[in-house]
C-alpha cells in the first residue's frame, strides 16, 4: 500500500510529518494492506494564519483494489486530532465496505452450512419477528 502525503502552504511539511502520517495510517488500516493500492492523505489549515476552532482539514482517499475510491474528511483543532480522526472515519469505511462484500460472496470469511437439513437462519428470525407481532397484536385486540 502506497501511501502519499500533501499539505497546503500553511502546514509546513517536512520528513519527520509525512514518516508520521504516513505510520499513523499504516497502523489505523494494516489489515487491509493487501486490499488498498493507494491512500492519499491532503491535510489543510481551512483559515491559514487565523486562529480558529477545528481548522485543521484532514481528507484521506483509499483505492481499495477492483472498487471505486473511498474518501474521508476530519476536522479537529489539531494536526493530530485531524490526521487521527480522518484514519479512524477510513477504517470503519473500509470495513463497512469490505463487510458488504464479505457477505455477497459466500466462501470468504463467510460461514456456509455443510448440512442440507439445516434451518435456514433467516426464516428463523422471519419466525421470531412474526411471533412478536402476533403478541402485539393479543395485547391490542
Amino acid at each position: 500500500m502506497q501511501i502519499q502525503v500533501n499539505s497546503d502552504n500553511h502546514i509546513e511539511s517536512s520528513i519527520r510529518l509525512e514518516e508520521w502520517v504516513r505510520t499513523t495510517v499504516e497502523s489505523t488500516l494494516e489489515r487491509y494492506e493487501e486490499d488498498l493500492t493507494r491512500v492519499e492523505v491532503h491535510i489543510r489549515d481551512e483559515n491559514g494564519d487565523k486562529p480558529g476552532p477545528h481548522d485543521i482539514r484532514c481528507q484521506m482517499e483509499a483505492r481499495p483494489k477492483g472498487h471505486q475510491p473511498i474518501s474521508v474528511t476530519h476536522k479537529a483543532d489539531s494536526l493530530a486530532q485531524a490526521v487521527d480522526g480522518a484514519a479512524v472515519k477510513l477504517d470503519h469505511a473500509l470495513e463497512h465496505l469490505f463487510g458488504k462484500l464479505r457477505h455477497k460472496r459466500p466462501g470468504q470469511n463467510a460461514v456456509v452450512l455443510e448440512d442440507q437439513d439445516a434451518v435456514n437462519p433467516d426464516a428463523l428470525l422471519q419466525e421470531e419477528f412474526l411471533e412478536k407481532e402476533q403478541e402485539k397484536e393479543a395485547q391490542v385486540g
